[in-house]
């Protein structure tokens, strides 16, 4: 299996793929304000690298529950100066974590390889016809509602069954559109559009999802959940984060979004280890 952006290839079986998070934002649940002008998000950016982040996956729209949505033209302000400058200090992949089309086609414009779609939930073509034109990895995301209304009551009579059919249609869905299969990687959606019991289902069968023959992105870094379990504050939820991430990594889950880079990345190095997991070369 492999997973292509641009020019850039993973092949799994391989270490774990970490995806570190710079939010270009006020107001992002976790760390809103803290990188939100180009140069604290290039500079944060660049320290998520020497912690071995694999990609950089920029957003400039908070996607937590509640959230406003931005503006088109202040979306774009935020982050295409941020992917511009990054792009020229680094050959890791870029990733633009954006539901707007036209924010997705500027960021692979400047030099980003991938767009991070939490609204694959959406039936308006446009956003893959972006992704096929340009040839760039695309991350599907299950969604349930927006994230204005995702939180005010969520409801499954299956939730692992619904969200493994949303992803097998969307994975038809996005052929028909042009995107081949080995750009796409899928999102189960912790935290979107889910009760607490719906992530910890999901979790417990992440496994089930790897009949899709796609590589799998797990995000569960510092979000509420972690949060409901531990009474923990959002800046206290790294060992609770790494123990989903732990575990869904023994589930088979490939690759991992995460604000944390350098703590995740030793604990996914111990539990591959572990597992006697390889990369491509033979290393352990």
């Amino acid at each position: 299996m492999r997973f292509l952006a641009g020019h850039h290839e993973f092949v799994f079986p391989r270490p774990t793929v970490l995806m570190g998070i710079v939010n270009v934002t006020p107001d992002s649940f976790s760390d809103g304000g803290r990188h939100a002008d180009r140069d604290a998000a290039v500079e944060h950016a660049l320290k998520l690298l020497e912690e071995g982040a694999d990609i950089l996956d920029i957003g400039g729209e908070s996607t937590r529950p509640n959230s406003r949505p931005v503006p088109l033209e202040e979306e774009l302000r935020r982050v295409v100066p941020v992917i511009e400058s990054l792009v020229g200090r680094t050959d890791r992949p870029v990733s633009i974590d954006t539901q707007k089309p036209e924010v997705a086609a500027a960021a692979l414009s400047v030099g980003a390889v991938i767009v991070n779609d939490i609204a694959a939930n959406r039936e308006d073509p446009a956003m893959w016809e972006v992704v096929a034109a340009r040839r760039a990895g695309y991350i599907c995301m299950h969604m349930q509602g927006t994230p204005q209304t995702m939180q005010l009551a969520p409801a499954y009579d299956d939730v692992v069954g619904e969200v493994a059919a949303f992803l097998i249609a969307r994975l038809a869905r996005l052929a028909t559109a042009g995107i081949e299969p080995d750009r796409v990687a899928l999102d189960v959606g912790i935290g979107f559009g889910k009760a607490l019991e719906h992530n910890l289902a999901l979790l417990r069968s992440i496994s089930s999802f790897q009949k899709l023959n796609r590589p799998l992105l797990l995000g569960v870094s510092r979000k509420s959940f972690v949060g409901q379990l531990s009474g923990a504050a959002v800046d206290g939820r790294l060992p609770g984060s790494i123990a989903a991430t732990v575990l869904a990594v023994h589930g088979g889950v490939q690759m991992v979004r995460t604000h944390d880079v350098a703590a995740t990345r030793q604990a996914l190095r111990v539990t591959e280890a572990i597992l006697n997991r390889q990369d491509p070369c033979g290393n352990k």
